[in-house]
């Protein structure tokens, strides 16, 4: 408990004006891209002993092309893409799996499982009260269980998204404080007709150090709501990040250690990533 608490009054303490999502955080923010533009951004993870309990296998996780498009339909809505390139394992150990696998040798890489969602902001921050918003999505079967690492299944969420901006200055917020809590609809991999509803959670901040440089935290993840243990697939899985952005030539550059805070987390990790917006270049609908 005091572990949780000192997490979270860290997280208070370096909670600024973002875009939805913004790397190197997981938990959403509540702004909208700009209609008609694009925010497309690309990282890379890496992830020391991950499991990967449906097939047994334990590894280092690389994912390459981390990739994040977003682009705003209205002034209040949104729909984002997301996922992963690649993902690469290498393997340090493989226990019993619960599927027919085609792994050989010490490694496997797969295509990621990409999400589609829209969010929507529902209403502007006051003085004493934070923006309300709220996301919904599917996550696509695109990976091939096989190999060890997705798990081929459709999922869907919905989450309400808070915000708060603090000490506010001429043209932006020294602090904000974001958090998510939503409901995850998880498949469960072996068992026909069975699902997982899983508890989503998210709070993050951001302080702005400057112009050019915020310093950024959260604890993101998944809770298990079964009375017994969860599906095989569908666990607990939670992290702490904490990292920096730093705007440059019209981009902006991240960073964050990564430590992974239930069993079936990887230990520890870091990410890298850039992200632009472009000008308005899809003119929306009149």
């Amino acid at each position: 408990m005091s572990r949780v608490v000192l997490i979270v009054g860290l997280l208070l303490s370096v909670a600024v004006s973002s875009s939805s999502q913004q790397r190197p955080l997981l938990t959403d923010d509540i702004d909208i891209t700009p209609p008609g533009s694009l925010e497309i951004s690309a990282g890379v993870d890496f992830f020391q002993r991950s499991k990967f309990p449906l097939s047994g296998i334990n590894g280092d996780l690389t994912r390459v092309g981390d990739i994040r498009v977003k682009t705003g339909l209205a002034p209040n809505v949104e729909i984002q893409i997301e996922g992963t390139l690649q993902n690469f394992v290498s393997i340090n150990s493989m226990g019993p799996s619960a599927i027919p696998l085609t792994v050989t040798g010490n490694s496997t890489n797969d295509w990621d499982d990409f999400i589609i969602s829209a969010k929507v902001k529902l209403r502007n921050e006051t003085r004493y009260v934070p923006a309300i918003g709220m996301k919904f999505g599917y996550q696509m079967p695109n990976t091939d269980q096989a190999k060890g690492i997705g798990t081929n299944q459709i999922n869907i969420f919905s989450k309400i998204i808070l915000q708060k901006r603090f000490a506010r200055r001429a043209n932006y917020s020294r602090f904000t404080v974001f958090g998510n809590i939503g409901l995850g609809i998880m498949t469960a991999p072996l068992e026909r007709f069975t699902q997982n509803d899983v508890f989503l959670y998210g709070i993050a901040g951001n302080y702005r150090v400057n112009d050019r440089v915020s310093i950024v935290g959260e604890v993101n993840g998944r809770a298990n709501m079964r009375s017994g243990g969860a599906p095989l697939g569908t666990e607990s899985l939670s992290q702490l990040r904490i990292g920096t952005q730093i705007r440059a030539s019209g981009l902006r550059f991240d960073t964050a250690g990564i430590i992974g805070l239930t069993k079936q987390s990887p230990q520890s990790g870091f990410t890298f990533g850039v992200t632009y917006v472009t000008p308005v270049i899809l003119k929306p609908a009149n």
